[in-house]
């Protein structure tokens, strides 16, 4: 498998990161509704307790910043306020309704953030109503009983102007005050109502009286205006008929005047209309009559000309017939001769395409069939090969795998052996143990086949009497015990040190033993002192010495 370019691994790391960068705006990206106040706290301007947004939207920063929501959706509170005192200390019940709502501009939307932020809506309608009771008691208390009865707006604008300073501290504004109803506990307010009441009924009994009298008056003053009025438009109308009349009688006259001279001038103009139309006939008349002689002679003339053209165009039409018909038995014979010419180039390449195919077909199936043989062929030694490889690697896997289940079985088997003997040199001592004949043979079988001619001592040059044999031997016991802590150190042997001692106490008198018959019988031959052997290595070649470990012919 592939792995990508670091070019590709760093724009996709840049890609991720912008896609993150994107992501994170886009989810801090905080948008205003319109009915809502966005308010973001935490790291803002210098001077502010926060940044308030009322529509639209901002990014909010995330760790530093965090945003809330302010509804701007109008809350109605119930007062009902049951025993304020009035100016004169008479307790009176004003039931209201006051709809307040978080302001529109930044003054206000900066004191709501700062006092009613994540506050419920009930607890705001809480601390609204609270101001407002405080604040109805105030104003109530600062006017008469008739003064709020009578001038119900100058209460209300009264409570308002009470009311907005206060509820600004909030952040709130105040709407609209509803006043229900106004009463008191002593009935003084129904008092003044009935006085209101029949004086009004009073009042209302003179007042129809007037307007009785009113209505009679102008009743008779409306009859006197008609009277006058009637006179007048039967005066008008008797003028009218008069004028009329004598208007008529002098159009009649003109009209009749106007008709005799319009009936003379229309008989003159019709009398000279005829004469100038007789005139014209004639004059039309006689231009006719000439024109139809000079007609008549051109056209004569047009006719001989047009007779004179035919015969031309006649001879003409003749002569190119007759050229044109040759032409095109002309061109009839070449057309027949050349497909005569086609026809036996197209019989010859027949013959020759007939005579190709049929010795072009056995070439072809012969190439075809190789073709196919070649491809099958290839086909069965792929296939073999992939057989044969696959038989190979079966092989191959299945030797492996036993060659690991041997490796593992052995290797399970040292573990064993280890854990048996209580540690890995432990182990390695009982190993070097078994295999110790075996390293003893290929000793033996390293120096069986040298052949030594004769054997040089070198020894008892110390000028001792036990020299020869007897000191070789000596020498030989001697170097035993360090040779047996050498097997030790090597493979493991331990010898008690009373065994080390006995072989080096026998091999002193097996010596000493051997040093006295030696003395006693002599030299032997080939046997001497240094003297001796060193005629001896004189005379003779020098021998090569043993190895001391296993080696080859």
């Amino acid at each position: 498998m592939m792995m990508p370019s670091p070019l590709v691994m760093a724009v996709l790391v840049v890609a991720l990161s912008l896609f993150s960068l994107l992501m994170l705006f886009v989810s801090r990206y905080k948008r205003c509704p319109s009915n809502k106040v966005l308010v973001i706290y935490g790291k803002v301007e210098a001077g502010k307790a926060a940044n308030v947004y009322s529509g639209g939207g901002a990014f909010v920063w995330p760790v530093i910043q965090q945003h809330s929501f302010l509804d701007l959706t109008p809350l109605q509170i119930d007062i009902n306020l049951d025993d304020a005192l009035s100016l004169e200390n008479i307790r009176v019940r004003v039931p209201s309704v006051v709809t307040v709502a978080i302001g529109e501009t930044e003054t206000y939307q900066q004191n709501a953030a700062l006092r009613l932020l994540n506050l419920p809506s009930h607890a705001v309608q809480d601390l609204a109503a609270n101001i407002i009771f405080g604040q109805m008691r105030q104003v109530i208390a600062s006017m008469s009983i008739e003064e709020i009865n009578r001038d119900r707006e100058k209460f209300r604008s009264n409570i308002e102007h009470a009311l907005e300073p206060e509820l600004q501290k909030l952040g709130l504004r105040l709407m609209n005050v509803n006043i229900k109803d106004i009463n008191d506990e002593s009935g003084y307010i129904e008092a003044i109502g009935r006085k209101a009441g029949a004086q009004a009924v009073q009042q209302a009994r003179g007042d129809v009286a007037e307007q009785e009298k009113l209505g009679e008056i102008a009743v008779a003053e409306a009859n006197q205006v008609k009277d006058i009025a009637v006179a007048i438009a039967n005066r008008d109308r008797s003028i009218g008929v008069a004028s009329a009349d004598r208007d008529q009688a002098v159009e009649i006259a003109d009209l009749e005047r106007e008709t005799a001279v319009a009936r003379q001038r229309a008989d003159f103009e019709r009398d000279t209309a005829i004469a100038q139309a007789d005139q014209r006939r004639r004059v039309a008349v006689a231009a006719a009559n000439a024109d139809a002689v000079t007609g008549e002679t051109e056209s004569q003339a047009q006719v001989a000309g047009a007779e004179a053209q035919l015969k031309v165009k006649k001879a003409e039409a003749y002569e190119l017939g007759e050229t044109r018909r040759r032409v095109a038995e002309a061109s009839v014979l070449e057309a027949e001769n050349l497909a005569q010419a086609k026809t036996a180039i197209a019989d010859a390449k027949r013959v020759e395409a007939e005579r190709r195919a049929a010795l072009e077909a056995p070439a072809k199936a012969e190439k075809a069939r190789t073709i196919v043989d070649a491809e099958a062929e290839g086909e069965s030694r792929k296939i073999a090969a992939a057989a044969e490889a696959t038989a190979l690697y079966l092989r191959l896997e299945a030797e492996a795998r036993g060659e690991f289940e041997k490796l593992s079985k052995k290797a399970d088997g040292l573990r064993a052996i280890v854990q048996a003997c209580g540690g890995s040199d432990q182990a390695y001592q009982l190993l070097m143990l078994e295999h110790l004949d075996h390293l003893a043979d290929r000793a033996a079988e390293a120096v069986q086949n040298i052949k030594f001619d004769k054997v040089v001592v070198w020894g008892g040059g110390n000028g001792s009497a036990g020299g020869g044999v007897s000191s070789f031997v000596a020498d030989v016991m001697n170097s035993l015990p360090p040779a047996l802590h050498t097997m030790m150190n090597i493979g493991g042997v331990k010898f008690g040190d009373g065994i080390i001692e006995l072989l080096e106490d026998a091999d002193v008198e097996e010596v000493g033993e051997e040093g006295v018959g030696g003395a006693e019988d002599g030299p032997e031959p080939g046997v001497g002192d240094v003297g001796a052997a060193e005629a001896d290595v004189a005379d003779s070649e020098v021998l090569p010495t043993p190895p001391m470990g296993p080696s080859e012919d």
